[in-house]
């Protein structure tokens, strides 16, 4: 039975032992090599021909984001190689996710759901990889938000950080009534994903 290679890319120490350990002991999985940065990452991966998952944490130096970068310099690396990537983190902002996503990664997970990183690899490496439930909801409440125009959003924002109607009318130099109506068209398209209102009184008081 051949196994599936894995390449760690993690910078904390304390993740590389723990992740590396639990998939050493997987019959059916090799750790390939374990990186700390993304020049060690992209290195290993020019070297490795028979690599198929890579765990890519997403700060690899500070909080820079660079385990993105990482990715998108992946693939011209790899060519035509089927590697997947699976995003692993503690961040859980949805457009950090949909980013991820977009630059090609087949999941993303977060540390604290290493106990389910075997099976996101193995899914992986079938070609039936699912977006793991830490991604899923930020996901879906994204794609619902998609759905708002530019200044719709401004006020769901507006909204979601307590404001009131009149608050937001003066925020954005608009007439109560035209912000009455913008939350009106916000909550037809969330249905059923609601609001984050500030009390009934504060609505009524500026109906």
């Amino acid at each position: 039975m051949r196994r599936i290679r894995v390449m760690l890319v993690e910078d904390d120490p304390f993740w590389q032992e723990n992740i590396s350990s639990d998939l050493a002991a997987e019959a059916d999985i090799e750790v390939a090599a374990v990186c700390g940065s993304k020049e060690e990452a992209l290195q290993a991966a020019a070297l490795d021909r028979a690599l198929d998952v890579v765990l890519m944490d997403i700060n690899l130096s500070g909080n820079k984001l660079d385990g993105l970068e990482a990715v998108q310099e992946l693939w011209p690396i790899v060519g035509e190689r089927d590697v997947k990537v699976i995003m692993l983190t503690s961040l859980k902002e949805s457009s950090i996710i949909l980013k991820s996503l977009q630059l090609g990664a087949v999941n993303y997970m977060t540390k604290q759901s290493c106990k389910d990183i075997v099976r996101a690899i193995r899914e992986a490496a079938a070609g039936a990889a699912q977006i793991h439930a830490d991604a899923a909801g930020a996901m879906r409440a994204e794609l619902q938000l998609m759905e708002l125009t530019p200044t719709e959003r401004e006020v769901y924002e507006l909204r979601r950080a307590g404001l009131s109607r009149q608050q937001i009318s003066d925020r954005l130099y608009k007439s109560a009534h035209t912000i009455k109506s913008q939350i009106k068209s916000i909550r037809s398209k969330l249905l059923p994903f609601r609001l984050h209102q500030p009390s009934r009184a504060a609505d009524d008081e500026h109906d």
